[in-house]
């Protein structure tokens, strides 16, 4: 029997959702009504063999921030899976080409996003490693913190119900999204997630807690979600850790003092940060021990233009560019050709053209490029970009660097 290939109906969410459960190996029943809510059913597909599931992926309608702090709107594709009796049969090829057409027919989503268990999978339909993640396993016993001095005056608060502060959280978060390409606006539903803590994944670590950095007048500059994990060593001596789960900041002081305060909770000399932004500040708030923290990066969004054109002129530029792009793109043909960039700091525009190209490069190569974490020069050195004009290189490379690195604040 032929693989039907079609949107979510009505009532069948729930078998849907425990196919993509199996496929991961997971236990999520405590998560699944607030997956029921975040679920666009309209965007949902699933793959059926008859009446079993083999296969499923979901769009969600996103806005993130691109370079000079516009909020662009992007397709997010999640929930993917194609169960093990039915690989190599074109399942996700179909679902991967569903999702791109219709998106594009759309025509209101000019970016395509995702996080992906197995990377290596996504390359092929055109996404690219857009932003990386740090993580760190910190001994705070022999290493010290340095926080700034304006620090000092601020005043921190510590709540035991996340969830009766996140108003407060929220808002803070909504300031910080322009701030930095690749941050998701929270769309309604959405604060939820960062407050899920599940008792059944929290392996002997505390309810999740929240400390709050407050001004002299109350008003809260940041916060630090985060739990404990108690721990002895055979001679009692204390080996907790500190599980840092998400924190945002307005200003320096705000971010200094939250950094104190988990770094400085008793019998817990071990502080673990992980998916936080590779150049986050407190890498520099530890004096020359940096490599006694363990850093170490992981891959987080991946992206690719679903519109090179709309896409490209959508963020702004560090330096002004004028350059041709010859893109390749065999899973979307419609973006392949010759595109004149042009463009600085206040926009851009990015025009089909028939002049002749000065750099050449895959749809790939521009998703990873796209947010300014991935250098041009470097993709260049790697035999990814070729230069057909001296001197667009560093032009273009230049031009679409930040000067603040790209990151996924959480997945979806």
């Amino acid at each position: 029997m032929a693989t039907e290939l079609r949107i979510l109906r009505p009532g069948e969410w729930d078998f849907w959702y425990d196919g993509i459960l199996r496929a991961f190996g997971a236990v999520g029943d405590k998560e699944r009504e607030l997956h029921r809510e975040l679920t666009e059913v309209g965007r949902s597909l699933g793959a059926w063999d008859g009446d079993r599931l083999v296969g499923s992926a979901s769009l969600i309608s996103f806005r993130m921030t691109v370079p000079g702090g516009a909020l662009v709107s992007a397709a997010g594709l999640s929930m993917v899976h194609v169960a093990s009796t039915h690989r190599r049969r074109g399942i996700l090829r179909s679902m991967m080409r569903r999702q791109l057409d219709e998106t594009r027919a759309a025509g209101a989503e000019p970016l395509s996003v995702l996080t992906a268990s197995e990377p290596h999978i996504y390359g092929r339909f055109g996404y690219g490693m857009a932003t990386r993640e740090l993580h760190a396993e910190i001994d705070t016993g022999r290493v010290a913190f340095e926080p700034p001095p304006e620090s000092e005056g601020t005043r921190l608060r510590v709540v035991d119900d996340p969830a009766s502060v996140m108003k407060e959280c929220e808002a803070v978060y909504a300031r910080r999204v322009p701030e930095r390409p690749g941050m998701l606006e929270r769309a309604p539903g959405w604060e939820r997630r960062p407050l899920l803590d599940i008792p059944e994944k929290r392996n002997g670590a505390t309810p999740l807690a929240c400390v709050l950095a407050e001004d002299e007048h109350g008003e809260v500059r940041g916060y630090a979600r985060y739990s404990l994990k108690n721990g002895w060593d055979e001679d009692d001596v204390p080996k907790g850790s500190v599980l840092l789960r998400d924190l945002e900041a307005l200003d320096t002081a705000a971010y200094g003092a939250l950094w104190r305060f988990l770094w400085e909770i008793d019998l817990m000399p071990l502080l673990r940060v992980e998916a936080r932004p590779v150049d986050d500040p407190w890498l520099h708030m530890t004096g020359d021990s940096v490599r006694l923290c363990r850093p170490r990066w992981r891959d987080g969004l991946f992206l690719r233009p679903v519109e090179v054109g709309a896409a490209l002129a959508a963020r702004s530029y560090s330096a002004p560019v004028d350059v041709v792009l010859e893109v390749e793109d065999a899973f979307c043909p419609w973006n392949a050709g010759r595109w004149r960039l042009s463009g600085d700091s206040t926009g851009a525009t990015c025009e089909r053209t028939g002049d002749a190209a000065e750099l050449s490069l895959s749809v790939r190569e521009l998703g990873a490029a796209y947010l300014g974490g991935t250098a041009l020069r470097a993709l260049a050195s790697a035999g990814r970009v070729r230069e057909r004009r001296k001197g667009a290189l560093g032009a273009a490379s230049c031009a679409f660097s930040t000067d603040v690195a790209p990151w996924l604040p959480h997945g979806f």
